[in-house]
C-alpha cells in the first residue's frame, strides 16, 4: 500500500493518505526525540511519497513537534489545504508548570489549547482535532459542546477521540447526534497481538 492511496476517514468525506505520519518524536524537548532537522527531512520524504496526513499533539515536546510543522510548511511554501494536519489536546500546556487548568478537557482548557496550538502550528484551523485522553472530572456535553463551537466558528474541521472506554466515547457520540452537533469521526485504541485491553476495555 502507498503513501499515494487515499481513503475516507471514517464516516466522513475527508480524504487522507493510507499512512498518517506520527510526530511525536519531533523535537529534542524530551528525553529522546529528533532535532529540527531530522524532523524535516522525514517530513519531505513523507509528503514527497504523496503522504498528507499530519499527526501531532500539544504535548509533544512541550509544543515543539507542533512549531516545527508549523515553520516547516510556511518556510516550504506549501499548500496549506493539501495536507490534513491533526493535533490533540488534554495534555499539559505547559510543561512541568503547576496550574490546575493546564490540562483536561474544560471549556477553558480546550480554548486555551486550541489558541496555542493554532499559533504554533502557524494556521487558521485544524484538520482533526484530538481529545487525547478521556478527563472524568469534566462532562463530556461540557467537552462535546466546546469542540461543537470550535467547529462552528472555522477553527476544527472534524473531531476525535483517543484512549477512551467504549461507554464514554459512545456516550459522547450520542450526546452529539441527539443535539445535532458534530460527530467524532475517529477513534484511536491500542491494539495488539501482545496488549488485549481492547476486547476488556473498549467492548
Amino acid at each position: 500500500m502507498g503513501l499515494d492511496l487515499y481513503v475516507t476517514l471514517g464516516r466522513s468525506g475527508l480524504r487522507v493518505s493510507s499512512f498518517c505520519l506520527g510526530t511525536l518524536t519531533f523535537g529534542e524537548d524530551w528525553p529522546f526525540g529528533s532535532s529540527v532537522a531530522v524532523s524535516e527531512a522525514v517530513l519531505a520524504r513523507f509528503l514527497e511519497r504523496g503522504g498528507n496526513f499530519l499527526d501531532t499533539a500539544n504535548m509533544y515536546a512541550y509544543g515543539h513537534s507542533e512549531k516545527i510543522i508549523g515553520d516547516y510548511v510556511a518556510r516550504s511554501r506549501l499548500r496549506r489545504d493539501g495536507l490534513v494536519i491533526a493535533t490533540e489536546f488534554a495534555g499539559n500546556l505547559y510543561g512541568h508548570v503547576r496550574d490546575p487548568n493546564g490540562r483536561g478537557t474544560s471549556r477553558k482548557t480546550i480554548l486555551q489549547a486550541c489558541e496555542q496550538s493554532l499559533r504554533r502550528l502557524r494556521t487558521d484551523y485544524i484538520d482533526l482535532y484530538w481529545m487525547h485522553v478521556w478527563d472524568a472530572l469534566t462532562p463530556i456535553d461540557e467537552t462535546m459542546g466546546t469542540l461543537e463551537s470550535l467547529v462552528q466558528t472555522g477553527k476544527v474541521r472534524y473531531i476525535g477521540i483517543s484512549d477512551a472506554p467504549a461507554w464514554k466515547v459512545s456516550q459522547a457520540q450520542m450526546i452529539a447526534l441527539s443535539r445535532g452537533w458534530t460527530p467524532l469521526i475517529a477513534l484511536r485504541i491500542e491494539y495488539s497481538l501482545l496488549e488485549r485491553t481492547i476486547e476488556s476495555e473498549y467492548i
